[in-house]
């Protein structure tokens, strides 16, 4: 049944489409809360379907640390972005206290509110041609260390370790990553070059092949050292972008577009139909106080994680800066990582998890939406591609 609701999915999207453009994950989504248990019942979450849906939110941000093109946001860009994600945990920590039952139940919550679906958003920056603007830059910025940043502070609040020891071993995990990343960078790779070209159309398929080890072997690293698997995940596709860099144009865009295939094509879906599938309708609509924060908390990722992209979207036209506020909110992932590892702890109410994750689906379904409408009304000026403002984009800070 999950094939079937990953074929009627963009069938869906792209009918709706005529009339208002919907991320396809809406669907997804939705197509799992109506057929899973929360309505109808037809399908039911399975321990296969679990471990494939960890395989696809595995994959969602292998995809989003290989797409990120680093040169063109380190400097002002990166570091504001930082800045601008540190605020946003302070403060969303700091909100989340007068919410929350107890402190533990509040460090969750802080954690949820500053994330940003950078993997979700890359389609979609993709098919509105804004990957190489301005705009794309600052929102891609953004959702590099709304993702990164929030994983770190899993590893080092949530995973149930001692906060020194968490940091030696994140750092431990950093040390062999940055290892990795040292020499996928060095230099340029012939024999590993001519033996992904020469596979590339056969059965073979060693680029492939060699990739999905990668982000196995890097995931597993992390799961063996205790820290959430996302973190190998994400750096897995950085390595990955290195490694495949001496590719030719025309063998890098084929492995991109089997790497998309294999993600978004298989495994991504399953994650976002499973999280409809897992999404407990009942308890959010069985405690009027849950269903209330389910708004409350889509408002707070405007306000929590909205405010602090403002950090990074200096220079840009306030159409602009007001869309980058949106699309920086968008956050589901690592909300429902988030949330479910504070289940599991027993730190995090299953009702606001269930208030969180719903806001979550909300921020997918409005904010770039909303974001791009706003953006496609700025000057035209906003939207042209931004190879000669590439120095000012990667200017040090």
């Amino acid at each position: 049944m999950l094939p079937l609701l990953a074929v009627v999915a963009p069938i869906l999207a792209s009918v709706v489409g005529r009339v208002v453009r919907i991320p396809l994950v809406v669907f997804e989504i939705v197509l799992g809360i109506v057929f899973g248990p929360a309505v109808l019942g037809w399908v039911h979450p399975t321990n296969g379907t679990e471990k494939l849906s960890n395989l696809g939110l595995c994959m969602l941000f292998f995809l989003a640390g290989n797409e990120i093109d680093f040169g063109r946001i380190r400097g002002r860009p990166l570091n504001r972005s930082i800045v601008g994600w540190l605020f946003a945990l302070v403060l969303g920590v700091a909100v989340a206290l007068l919410l929350a039952p107890t402190p533990a139940a509040a460090i969750f919550v802080g954690v949820a509110l500053t994330s940003t679906a950078l993997g979700t958003l890359m389609p979609i920056l993709r098919d509105a041609g804004e990957l190489r603007t301005p705009f794309g830059a600052a929102v891609i910025a953004i959702g590099a260390v709304g993702e990164f940043g929030p994983l770190i502070a899993i590893s080092l609040f949530l995973s149930g370790r001692e906060p020194g020891l968490a940091a030696v071993v994140l750092l431990s995990f950093v040390v062999i990553t940055a290892g990795a990343i040292y020499l996928a960078s060095r230099g340029t790779h012939p024999r590993l070059d001519s033996l992904i070209t020469a596979t590339l159309h056969t059965s073979g398929q060693f680029a492939v092949r060699l990739v999905l080890c990668l982000l196995l072997l890097l995931v597993a690293l992390s799961l063996v050292l205790g820290l959430d698997m996302l973190i190998g995940a994400f750096a897995a596709g950085v390595i990955a972008k290195l490694l495949l860099s001496g590719a030719g144009p025309h063998d890098k865009e084929a492995i991109e577009g089997k790497l998309e295939a294999v993600g978004f094509g298989f495994l991504v879906p399953i994650f976002f139909i499973s999280t409809g599938l897992t999404f407990d309708l009942d308890a959010l609509l069985a405690d009027p106080t849950t269903l209330l924060m389910l708004p409350v908390f889509l408002i707070l990722l405007v306000l929590v994680r909205g405010s602090s992209t403002l950090f990074t979207s200096r220079g840009l036209v306030p159409a602009d800066r007001r869309a980058v506020v949106l699309l920086g909110s968008t956050g589901l992932p690592i909300v429902v990582a988030v949330t479910g590892i504070g289940v599991s702890s027993g730190d995090l109410p299953v009702g606001t998890a269930t208030a969180l994750v719903g806001a979550g689906m909300l921020s997918v379904l409005l904010f770039p939406l909303i974001g791009l409408a706003l953006h496609r009304k700025a000057p035209d000026g906003a939207r042209k591609p931004a190879d000669r403002d590439v120095p000012e984009i990667a200017e040090e800070g």
